[in-house]
């Protein structure tokens, strides 16, 4: 069997993680530590992620779709596939390096997907156009961890926060949907979403697609309507989880 060849290592902002990127055959793999946090044969979850959410905007024009993490790029593929061409797809990644491996040596793993005319890359963390749009995005498409526990980035547990799950609910559309991918269930991020003022169920999605391999979660949530002023209008912003 051929060696893993670590490629190239990067740091995480915000945290003393590194990431490595990983190399074997034409297989890659994205680790933290002893994790791995994803590779190039697994998939499905990271597609599920997209396709769940951009069936919710069929009936949409020219929809908006914010993607937190932009990884081996599975996400963003399936999104392409899933929207028609009046879409635009807005992709944030934290760690700048992810974005040179994706036109580097994985340049074959993202295949035309970067250079797509609906795509628009955010080299930064993707708290920074969450916070600064109101209305701007009919869905949110969150994968920049491991899930709501901030394994990569202490700093990303202010997306799964209370303040951060209304800062994305006051940048959607009504109507729109927050989707956030985890390696595993959380019942306490459901109940954070509902208080959110989000409508939110789960999806249990396997991570090699179709044939199987370990289950992951997929959180599903529309942005109510508040009728406490009859205008849509949304909660006030609370720092407190």
């Amino acid at each position: 069997m051929l060696p893993w060849i670590c490629l190239d290592r990067a740091a995480v902002p915000g945290s003393r993680n590194e990431l490595r990127l990983m190399q074997r055959g034409t297989e890659f793999s994205i680790m933290l530590g002893a994790n791995e946090l994803m590779n190039s044969r697994l998939s499905g979850s990271e597609e599920a992620l997209a396709t769940l959410a951009c069936e919710r905007l069929t009936r949409r024009p020219r929809p908006h779709v914010l993607i937190g993490g932009l990884g081996m790029g599975f996400t963003l593929r399936a999104a392409l596939a899933a929207l028609g061409d009046d879409a635009r797809v807005t992709v944030a990644e934290l760690v700048p390096a992810v974005i040179g491996w994706a036109r580097g040596p994985m340049s074959s793993v993202f295949a035309t997907s970067l250079v797509d005319p609906r795509v628009i890359i955010h080299d930064g963390d993707v708290a920074g156009p969450i916070a600064a749009e109101r209305s701007s995005f009919d869905a949110i498409l969150l994968d920049v961890d491991n899930g709501p526990d901030g394994l990569t980035s202490s700093a990303n547990d202010a997306l799964y926060g209370s303040f951060g799950l209304q800062q994305a609910r006051r940048a959607l559309r009504p109507g729109g949907v927050l989707a956030v991918w985890s390696a595993a269930p959380d019942p306490s991020f459901t109940a954070r979403l509902e208080r959110a003022g989000f409508a939110a169920k789960t999806a249990r999605v396997c991570a090699n697609g179709k044939r199987g391999g370990a289950r992951h979660v997929v959180w599903l949530a529309t942005a109510t309507t508040s009728t406490r002023d009859g205008q849509g209008s949304r909660p006030p912003l609370s720092a407190q989880d």
